[in-house]
This record gives C-alpha cells, structure tokens and sequence, in this order.
C-alpha cells in the first residue's frame, strides 16, 4: 500500500527513524468568545435543551474541555469561574431540601436567562455580520486629493439670477425717474464694497447688495461688481431652494 508520493516516487512503508514533533499531535480546539459561547455550543451540539439543562452532563463536558485548555496554556479567568458556577449549580440540585422549606427558584434560572440572552445577541450580530459591509463587501468611491482643492462654482441657475436682475432693475425704476448724467463709476470700488458688506456676515441676500435711492447706473456696475467677484471666486451665489431666495456669500479665500 502507498502511504505518501515524494517527488512523484511511491513510498511503500514509513521509515524506521521517521520522528513526528509533539506539537504535530496537538489537538486544535474550537475557538469560542466566552464561557458562554461554549456553553451555548456544547447544548446545541449534543441537543440538550437550553429551559432544561442536565447539568450533570453539561458539567462533564464543559470540564473535559477546561481539562485541555489547560494543558495548551490556553485558559482564560473567565473559564474557571464558569466552571464554578456550573459546579455550585450541580451541588444545588443534588443536595436534599427540607421540607419545611418553601419551594425555592430552580438553581438553574440564572444561568438559563443569561444563556437565552447571549444567543440573542449573537444571532443579531449574524444578522448584522452578513449585512454589506464597506471595505469588506464594496469599495466606498475615492475622490482624489486635487479635486477636494479645485474651487467650487457658484450654485445658482443663472436664469434665477437674470430674474432677480430683473425684479431688481423693474423696482429702481419705479422709485427713481430716469435721468442722463456722467458719471465715474469704478466696478473695483464697488467689489470692495461688497467685500466690505460680506465681512464677518454668513450671507447677505441679493437685493441687500443694491442700496435703495442709488440709481440704476450704479445698479447695473455693483451688479457687474457681484458677477466679477463671482468668476474671480471670492464670493458664492446661492440658492437654497428652487425660486428660493438668493444669497450671497464670502468663500473662505477672502
């Protein structure tokens, strides 16, 4: 009979001075997060019933394997005070009970409620372990480093802001007549201006940037004023909701 192949040759016996290291022979126990786990695990692998514990059996096994933990140095506190508890239980149930005692709670109560709790939790963690998790299931989409540093562009439609052009124009209308003067007018002066209004401000709405009694001259430059601020990104145009109100506000670079 071939017992192993070495480089494809068939070895037909073990060899005589064959020598297996001790640690090859180990027993591999299962892992388990507690004394608790391995007590849930030893109930359900030998179907005993969890409202009925024989403890007796259940005691048995539980030390077989604090037997072995113990020789791979492999034992935890936690272990040996289960171990304890399920003896003190055991004592429990075997010692005589006078009669003239009432009907005490069953030894076993306790360790019962805290093993029917401890399978709840672990089945929710299940639950939630086969959920998708990012990282572990799909990839969370990665935005590179130079994209988060280009400078945003105004939110706002610029068919919102025409309209708001208008509305402001149809109103300075209707205050001031029309009149035909020469006049200096500096769209820098008027950025600082607005720079001015803005400072130490969240936002300012729209129509606030346009001074009432002005005349529609200076309307129209402090408005070229706003749209040159905005293509030099130092001011935001905004709009919260549609045909909301606009707002205007300095970016974090002024």
């Amino acid at each position: 009979m071939i017992v192993a192949k070495i480089h494809g040759e068939a070895i037909l016996e073990l060899p005589q001075d064959l020598y297996i290291p001790p640690e090859a022979l180990e027993v591999v126990l299962d892992t388990f997060e507690g004394p608790l786990d391995l007590l849930l695990y030893l109930i359900r692998k030998h179907n005993l019933d969890i409202l009925d514990i024989r403890m007796a059996e259940l005691t048995r096994q539980y030390l077989d394997y604090i037997d072995v933990a113990k020789q791979r140095h492999e034992l935890a506190a936690e272990y040996l005070l289960m171990a304890a508890l399920l003896i003190e239980i055991k004592s429990r149930m075997l010692l005589p009970k006078p009669a003239e005692i009432e009907a005490e709670e069953d030894p076993r109560a306790e360790l019962v409620r805290r093993l029917l709790e401890y399978e709840k939790i672990k089945q929710a963690a299940l639950m939630l372990d086969a959920l998708d998790q990012a990282g572990r299931d799909f990839l969370l989409p990665g935005i590179p480093r130079d994209w988060l540093d280009m400078p945003e562009l105004p939110g706002i439609d610029p068919e919102d802001l025409r309209q708001a052009w208008i509305s402001v124009v149809s109103r300075v209308k209707m205050i001031n007549p029309h009149k035909v003067e020469l006049e200096e007018l500096s769209i820098r002066e008027h950025m600082a201006r607005i720079l001015k209004k803005l400072q130490g401000l969240d936002a300012v709405e729209f129509v606030e940037l346009f001074e009432a009694g002005t005349g529609l001259a200076i309307f129209i430059v402090t408005f070229l004023a706003l749209l040159e601020l905005a293509r030099e990104n130092l001011v935001s145009i905004v709009q919260a909701d549609v045909f909301g109100t606009i707002y205007v506000k300095a970016n974090n670079e002024f």
